[in-house]
């Protein structure tokens, strides 16, 4: 994926309801970016068998089979 530009940026935060000021415009591409960038590394990762977080109960401090 390209790099976000500013207007970009403010379109689509425009179409999520969250209008931005044109001062920021350029600061939210960056942190979209960046949170691209890291997004895309972690799915690069091979959990092999690790079971998904919703099978595990804090409370209980075990894993449980969900079903």
């Amino acid at each position: 994926m390209s790099e976000l530009a500013p207007g970009e940026a403010a379109r689509l935060a425009a179409r999520a309801g969250l209008p931005l000021d044109a001062a920021r415009h350029a600061a939210v591409a960056a942190a979209a970016d960046h949170i691209h960038s890291v997004v895309s590394v972690l799915r690069e990762l091979d959990f092999h068998e690790t079971p998904p977080a919703s099978t595990y109960r804090a409370e209980e401090g075990v894993r449980h089979v969900a079903g």
